[in-house]
């Protein structure tokens, strides 16, 4: 029997140090296969990628980085995130809707680099080894 499968959403944030183009396309690589590691993804398990970037990130599309790790068919899509007063800037953020047999609790948000702040509502959240805080 064949496992059942459902649409989740899968959301991601990194933030740069500094916006550069190979800089930006490594932190978005990372940030792209840390969802599909800590999710059991393939490829062809993504449905949709929409990425969004602050404006102060100019050097490159996202996009660009999942495109060179084989999302060929897969669509993508860039917008520019909202500008508020006191957000955290250089971040690159994504949501992406897979197939998955993973219940909703089960899907793991990946929020790298200073953009682990960002989401401390959540409690299936992956951060990068060595920003764990340091009480732990």
């Amino acid at each position: 029997m064949s496992e059942q499968l459902s649409v989740r959403a899968v959301r991601g944030a990194t933030q740069l140090d500094s916006d550069e183009r190979e800089h930006l396309l490594d932190r978005v690589a990372e940030m792209v296969r840390g969802v599909m590691n800590a999710n059991e993804l393939a490829v062809d398990d993504f449905i949709s990628i929409i990425f969004t970037a602050t404006s102060d990130l100019t050097s490159e599309f996202p996009a660009y980085a999942a495109r060179q790790l084989g999302f060929h068919d897969v669509p993508l899509v860039c917008a520019r995130e909202l500008e508020i007063d006191g957000s955290m800037p250089r971040v690159v953020r994504m949501m992406a809707h897979v197939e998955t047999p993973r219940t909703r609790e089960d899907i793991t948000h990946v929020y790298l680099h200073g953009a682990a702040v960002l989401r401390r509502d959540l409690t299936n959240v992956r951060a990068l080894p060595d920003e764990a805080p340091a009480d732990e």
